[in-house]
């Protein structure tokens, strides 16, 4: 069966009355829960096993799928407009979606948002059609010594996150690379920075640490403002019109970062979160006014979203075509696929093309269901900003308290958020960006692992990670990306004298 054949047999299943119902049904409640800080796709989609136990395979999947690529869409909400983000994949939305915000422009966030997800959303799905066996041949080539460097020039936008001082960004990073070991060494099975902490062996979890460093932080800033009328949230959500000057500013770096949000998403272990800070780091780099970025910028605002929502769509990639789940709900998903009585992998095309292309299709029909579904509600979604300042910081406490205790129902997380929140006040008051403490949690675990299964693959041969060309060209990058803004900046004498000569 051909692409074009399996994509009309696809359409079939998503086009029927059931098919179009349940698509609706997956992304409207992905989108709901993407929006809820704490919730996630992977609670939801775990919930929905036992109910979809007997239900056809392909529209169960169908439905699933539609959660989880619905609530990468609608996670930006929170983050724009509460500085809460939904999900860890809507972490770099915030940077400027919330400045945005405040300055009375929340309805023009909100609109740059719903339309960079769904280009980025539909550009994915057309490359997954087209090209899925040709990249899944390229995510089995990326080995721990590929990760490895592939984590290591990441880690090179800790400088693109500073918020003018390297050197705070550096502490901040390392701290974030300290918290990231805390808990069971995966390789060992010793406890690290536990203090004996029984609450401690299993790690602190990334979403405890996001809503503690941007919405506790917020609302105590918010809290020590308080005398402050121009401290807070603008109450004015502003026009959701975006002008041709919009477009075109939104337009480069949406179909851009689409294109590379798909790839990383494609690889095992990536995803949207990382897809959407290198999408960041990428367009604040080449942009011709960097220092736009973060207080506003609609491109930074832009290119988080196009690449987060088309790193779900390459996160197909390698669960339909190897069976190998590349994020926690991919991972969930490969269980439900299990239950289903359905095989992902190299014989799914040929065993089950209605599933394999139900999905595709799908996705099609899912992302103009999200459109039209969250553009004519931006209005009333943008209208959280006119509710009181007190009710306001009440309700994003009590969402964050919410989501966290719902990872685990352990009150330990709550003290951990608390103190997270405390120390992302800290950082606020003292400018110590948080961005890099993210991106180094994020990260840090990861390059951790493929460091050390890599050194031992090669019996401690250091020169593992040169010898494989992508490797090298990576670590490449990664120097030049670091050597090239040093080259850049003059010494102070040198701008000294010439001001002297002047």
């Amino acid at each position: 069966m051909g692409s074009m054949e399996g994509l009309f047999s696809g359409f079939q299943v998503a086009f029927s009355i059931e098919g179009i119902l349940f698509v609706f049904l997956g992304v409207f409640i992905g989108t709901f829960i993407g929006m809820m800080p704490g919730l996630g796709p992977i609670s939801a989609i775990a919930i929905m096993i036992p109910v979809t136990y007997s239900m056809d395979p392909a529209l169960a999947l169908v439905m699933m799928a539609g959660v989880y690529y619905g609530a990468v869409f609608g996670g930006s909400s929170s983050s724009i407009l509460l500085n809460a983000p939904g999900i860890s994949g809507t972490v770099a939305t915030a940077f400027d979606g919330y400045p945005m915000a405040q300055q009375g422009k929340a309805g023009k966030a909100l609109a740059i948002a719903a339309i960079a997800s769904f280009t980025g959303g539909t550009i994915s799905v057309i490359l997954l059609m087209l090209f899925t066996p040709l990249l899944a041949s390229v995510a089995v080539v990326f080995g721990p010594v590929e990760y490895f460097a592939l984590m290591l020039m990441g880690l090179t936008a800790i400088s693109s996150l500073s918020d003018g001082s390297t050197i705070k960004a550096m502490i901040s990073a390392v701290l974030g690379f300290m918290a990231v070991t805390i808990g069971i060494d995966a390789q060992t099975g010793t406890q690290r920075f536990t203090f004996g902490n029984i609450n401690l062996l299993e790690g602190i979890d990334f979403l405890v640490i996001a809503l503690g460093l941007f919405a506790l932080a917020e609302v105590c800033i918010l809290i020590f403002n308080r005398k402050d009328s121009s401290g807070g949230m603008s109450g004015n959500i502003g026009s959701l019109k975006l002008s041709r000057e919009d477009v075109n500013e939104m337009k480069g770096p949406v179909t851009r970062q689409s294109f590379l949000g798909f790839l990383l998403g494609v690889l095992p272990g990536a995803g949207a979160t990382i897809a959407s800070f290198i999408a960041y780091v990428t367009e604040k780099r080449i942009a011709k006014k960097p220092e736009e970025f973060g207080k506003g910028s609609i491109k930074g605002l832009a290119a988080p979203e196009a690449a987060n929502n088309a790193a779900t769509g390459g996160a197909f990639v390698p669960l339909l075509s190897l069976g190998i789940p590349g994020s926690g709900t991919t991972a969930v998903l490969l269980g439900a696929f299990l239950v289903l009585g359905v095989q992902p992998g190299p014989l799914l095309v040929q065993d089950n093309p209605e599933v394999f292309w139900g999905i595709i299709a799908s996705m099609y029909i899912g992302n103009v269901f999200l459109l039209v579904l969250n553009l004519p509600l931006i209005p009333y979604i943008a209208k959280v900003l006119k509710v009181p300042r007190p009710l306001l910081i009440s309700l994003v406490i009590m969402f964050s308290l919410i989501g966290v205790y719902a990872i685990s129902f352990n009150t330990f997380d709550l003290y951990i958020l608390l103190l997270f929140g405390i120390a992302g006040f800290l950082m606020r008051i003292f400018s110590f960006p948080a961005a890099p403490f993210i991106l180094a949690f994020i990260l840090g675990g990861m390059m951790e692992q493929a460091m050390r299964q890599s050194l031992t693959i090669s019996n401690g041969d250091w020169l593992v990670f040169v010898k494989s060309p992508i490797s090298a060209t990576l670590i490449g990058v990664a120097l030049l990306s670091l050597i090239i803004p040093l080259l850049k900046r003059k010494p102070a004498g040198v701008r000294d004298q010439k001001n002297l000569d002047i």
